[in-house]
């Protein structure tokens, strides 16, 4: 749950004009951490990343309206600093797709933020108590973990609107009235979005305590498939190129003095 789907005009700006100056700040402090590592070899790192969590967040998995987001693969694969960054740019992409209005960018951004680095942090904690040899097991249960807190903090953030609105959700095959699961296919596949632009404009706003009954009813499906995701990602990551995953892509490399490149000394 790493970005909300809120138009323009529906939150108060008290809320979200703090989302944009708290985003800001926190745009600024990793800028400014950076400038001392090499930064400029990374961007090529950093565009690539926010490219996939672009059009992972723009994919619907039709059944249960859930978008798979790595965003805890962006946070591992990107550190800290270069995260932020990405989060940004990849939330000002969607706004521009029409994900979420322009001025709900910046809480947008503190929830990609909140996944990256808390996928982040609790990666290297369960890798430090599994094992570097437990990549999988470590990513796919921070993955869990950190979309379950994550998704709290969504709702937590509509509650705290006060605004019925923003309780509009897509649901997918759960009929947010009772509860229950329809086919996805029972209007075509037109119907439930895989050819017509993904989710409905017209999504019916519910009340708080029914739009948290309906998010964590779907979200451990979408969990459990993103753990999975993620887990073989950073598996194979880990595999070809274990120095980006415990090291971090701003980690000092070596300098090869000329004529060393043989290892002649």
């Amino acid at each position: 749950m790493s970005h909300i789907h809120i138009p323009d005009g529906v939150l108060p700006v008290w809320l979200w004009l703090s989302g944009w100056v708290i985003a800001a700040a926190l745009i600024w402090f990793a800028s400014t951490r950076s400038r001392g590592a090499d930064v400029r070899r990374k961007v090529p790192l950093v565009g690539i990343i926010s490219a996939l969590v672009l059009v992972s967040m723009s994919s619907e998995i039709v059944p249960i309206a859930y978008h798979i987001n790595l965003t805890v693969v962006a946070g591992v694969l990107l550190g800290p600093q270069l995260a932020i960054v990405s989060a940004f740019v990849v939330q000002v992409v969607l706004a521009l797709l029409g994900h979420g209005g322009v001025t709900v960018i910046g809480l947008n951004t503190l929830m990609t933020m909140a996944e990256m680095l808390l996928g982040w942090a609790l990666f290297r904690a369960f890798v430090r108590v599994l094992g570097r040899t437990r990549v999988r097991a470590a990513s796919g249960i921070a993955t869990v973990v950190t979309l379950a807190i994550t998704t709290t903090l969504l709702v937590g953030l509509v509650a705290a609107s006060g605004v019925t609105g923003a309780t509009a959700r897509e649901t997918g095959a759960l009929d947010p009235q009772n509860l229950t699961f329809a086919s996805p296919f029972s209007e075509g596949v037109v119907g439930v979005g895989l050819f017509s632009g993904g989710e409905k404009a017209t999504a019916p706003a519910v009340g708080l305590k029914r739009f948290a009954t309906i998010v964590y009813t779907l979200g451990p499906v979408g969990w459990l498939i993103e753990a999975l995701v993620t887990a073989a990602i950073l598996g194979y990551v880990a595999r070809v190129r274990p120095s980006l995953i415990f090291e971090g892509p701003l980690a000092p490399t070596e300098r090869i003095l000329p004529g060393d490149e043989l290892g002649v000394h």
